[in-house]
């Protein structure tokens, strides 16, 4: 096959949501392949928590579906066809090569754009989100034309899994970029509230930073004890749920979650305290309050989880104190610090001074072909499988 060929009027098989939980797989006509694209057989998808919304709800928050949507934007693939301009933006690039996806294309033209925060970009389309219509399409199917400038090339040290693990990593670094520069207290340690897959990439994008010590707060003690295990974190707490009669008594339950977090011991037994930055991964009410009382003086809670369109939180405590809310979306200019990281930590091979926790143990289950796609979304709205075993990060590889 030739570097330059333009495959036309060929076929990808996929699943498409049609309404909740209605999953069908059909078989469409590929367009012919732009000049400015490359033709990816997809080969590994991670399931995000935004494809399990749509899967169970047909809708992500305010965003509602309005065509049959092909879920799935965490992937990674082989190249089979190159369009004849494609080199021009990706230099080298070929048939063979096995990339990352970047599922965000914007415009490039707008004021955001040009100043480097494409992710903010009024007229970005995004691979399985209903936020555009036409809907820009997933990567639960064989084959995806993507413009060649937004595919990164994988190292041979990373397979398709862990290519696709890229994308929720690259979510990770741009919190901890939003973080600031000054990220590292003099204790070098940061708190995580959610040990979910977002938290423990965030732990370990914080790590990559030369954060030596952090702090995973959950309600499920079975992800922390993953996170102790795998090095993601050095401290874990386990929130007891609990809900107060009034909005007082709520934000003094999650006060007294702040103080028992930092009347916790670092492993050298020295305590925890308050921390200079908070990365609130969860989207629970209770812990975005909590992640405000737990932060030192003057530093900072960065916004990583997705929850509740509203919330209530004690205004005063950030004024008085100077903390800064930072809010995060997705990533812009990402993937080369994630594909750095990912190798340091599939190859156990010290970054920055740190020596990384390995990510493919965060893939946990596997379904291979498209009609197992309906199972793997299904496994992810789970914290436990049948076996009783955590669940993770499950993958559709094709």
């Amino acid at each position: 096959m030739s570097n330059s060929t333009i495959i036309s009027s060929e076929k990808s098989r996929g699943q498409y949501l049609h309404e909740a939980k209605a999953l069908k797989l059909e078989s469409r006509e590929l367009a012919s392949l732009a000049s400015d694209e490359v033709r990816i057989a997809i080969r590994s998808t991670t399931i995000c928590g935004s494809d399990v919304h749509y899967y169970t709800h047909f809708c992500n928050g305010s965003i509602q579906v309005r065509e049959a949507l092909c879920l799935g934007h965490e992937a990674a693939g082989q190249v089979v066809a190159v369009g004849t301009l494609a080199s021009q933006e990706r230099p080298g690039l070929k048939v063979g090569d096995t990339v990352a996806l970047e599922c965000g294309v914007p415009c490039e033209k707008c004021a955001h754009c040009r100043s480097g925060r494409y992710n903010i970009c009024p007229d970005l389309r995004f691979r399985s989100s209903g936020s555009k219509f036409p809907h820009y399409q997933g990567t639960l199917q064989e084959f995806v034309d993507h413009p060649a400038r937004w595919v990164h090339n994988l190292p041979s040290e990373l397979d398709f899994d862990a290519g696709a693990l890229l994308e929720p990593l690259a979510v990770a670094i741009h919190a901890v970029h939003r973080a600031g520069s000054d990220l590292i207290s003099p204790r070098r340690a940061c708190l995580v509230f959610g040990a979910g897959a977002v938290g423990l990439l965030c732990a370990m994008a914080a790590r990559a930073a030369g954060c030596q010590d952090i702090v995973m707060v959950d309600i499920d003690e079975g992800r922390l004890g993953f996170a102790l295990e795998h090095g993601f974190a050095s401290v874990v707490y386990a929130v007891k749920p609990k809900r107060g009669e009034t909005l007082e008594e709520n934000l003094d339950i999650s006060k007294a979650t702040a103080t028992e977090i930092g009347e916790l011991k670092w492993p050298d037994g020295e305590p925890i305290g308050k921390v200079q930055r908070t990365f609130e991964c969860s989207g629970a009410p209770s812990c975005l309050q909590s992640s405000i009382y737990a932060t030192a003086s003057g530093g900072s809670v960065i916004l990583v989880g997705m929850g509740i369109p509203n919330h209530t939180l004690p205004i005063s405590e950030l004024s008085v104190r100077e903390i800064n809310l930072v809010s995060t979306w997705r990533y812009a200019d990402a993937y080369p610090r994630a594909i750095e990281i990912a190798k340091a930590s599939i190859t156990r091979s010290p970054i920055d001074g740190n020596t990384l926790p390995n990510m493919s143990h965060m893939i946990t289950h596997r379904f291979k072909g498209l009609d197992l796609v309906q199972d793997a979304l299904e496994m992810a709205r789970k914290t436990r499988d049948a076996d009783g075993k955590l669940v993770v990060k499950t993958v559709v590889a094709l």
